[in-house]
């Protein structure tokens, strides 16, 4: 994989090789894309399904509420990624309720991102595995540029959970691939 800089053809050069490298012979291409809050996982994700014209899950759609990571990142592997009827129920966030079920074609490529979306159960289900480094207060400071107020005190439970499932799952050691988002350098290959 090159080392390119994440901004211009850099960024579109680990679009292509990240898509190169996920699609395997004989097997459904699935990409999981995780790291915490803020680190870019919603933006490659989507260039990666783009490319891959693969089904996109953004594990925002999934978390029931605010304490919800733990109980989304249950639902990859036996739910997103199962091999027949694979869906997931969408969470309301307006109505803090849960919501319609979204089927999926478990015959088409899929890309899943999210904080949760890579674990020991949902690795061996994909075909390239990504984890994304960004430093602390560059992660706050984009969070709360995206969503504002409705985030900021919420900032602290979630960097919690985050924490809690990097203790128990070890996303970083089970990815294939992990980017140093502020220097676009691919650090682990």
């Amino acid at each position: 994989m090159p080392e390119a800089s994440a901004t211009g053809s850099g960024r579109a050069a680990i679009i292509e090789e990240l898509a190169g490298r996920a699609q395997v012979a004989g097997r459904r291409t699935v990409v999981l894309v995780d790291g915490r809050s803020g680190s870019g996982k919603t933006t490659l994700g989507t260039a990666l399904a783009e490319a891959l014209d693969a089904q996109y899950v953004g594990l925002d759609d999934v978390y029931p509420g605010w304490n919800g990571l733990e109980t989304a990142a249950g639902c990859v592997a036996p739910g997103i990624l199962r091999a027949d009827r694979p869906g997931y129920r969408r969470w309301d966030w307006e109505r803090g309720a849960p919501s319609s079920w979204r089927s999926l074609d478990s015959a088409r490529a899929i890309v899943v991102e999210g904080a949760g979306s890579l674990t020991p159960a949902a690795a061996p289900l994909a075909t390239l595995r990504v984890w994304l480094d960004l430093d602390e207060p560059t992660r706050r400071e984009r969070a709360l540029a995206r969503d504002g107020d409705s985030y900021a005190p919420w900032w602290e439970i979630w960097a919690a959970q985050e924490e809690a499932h990097l203790a128990a799952n070890d996303p970083r050691a089970l990815a294939d691939v992990v980017v140093d988002v502020s220097t676009g350098l691919v650090v682990r290959r």
